[in-house]
């Protein structure tokens, strides 16, 4: 990343990295799309981060990728779908398979395993849809079977060959 950093640094005359800036909007058009975001830098104090004024910015946007710290999910997503925790109030699915408590609901990444690093997200993101795939496979081969045995015709092979 450093040397990425280096050959941007070295194309456009400065470091393309911009610290200690607060979001304090987000700008869409009629249909809801993100087109931009709008910050102001910030200092960090003993009280915390303090807007320096007069610093805001709009920077053209299309997509937007919230990275911030994380202690558990919400609970009231958990409490919702009546999903299981484990004792950190991470939801409970088994790495590998990713299923939750509740049908159709699968698990991956911090709320499943904690904060950790982004390789595991990326990781377990990858084996969720996976996992997540093969359970809609198996949910429309169940269906398609179910429905030749209750289809409007599924009893003709009970009737009498004389009929």
């Amino acid at each position: 990343v450093d040397y990425g950093h280096a050959e941007v640094t070295a194309v456009f005359g400065k470091d393309p990295r911009e610290y200690s800036v607060l979001t304090k909007e987000f700008i869409g058009d009629d249909e809801g799309n993100l087109t931009a975001l709008v910050t102001q830098d910030v200092e960090i104090t003993d009280q915390g981060p303090k807007a320096i004024e007069g610093s805001e910015r709009e920077w053209k946007a299309d997509l937007c990728v919230l990275s911030m710290g994380f202690v558990s999910p919400e609970a009231y997503v958990v409490d919702e779908l009546g999903l299981d925790v484990d004792q950190r109030n991470n939801i409970h699915a088994v790495y590998g398979d990713f299923r939750t408590s509740s049908e159709g609901v699968f698990a991956g990444g911090d709320c499943r395993r904690g904060q950790s690093l982004v390789v595991w997200a990326i990781n377990e993101g990858r084996g969720l849809a996976q996992s997540c795939n093969n359970y809609l496979l198996q949910k429309r081969e169940d269906e398609t079977i179910a429905s030749r045995s209750t289809g409007a015709f599924a009893n003709l092979s009970s009737m009498s060959p004389k009929v």
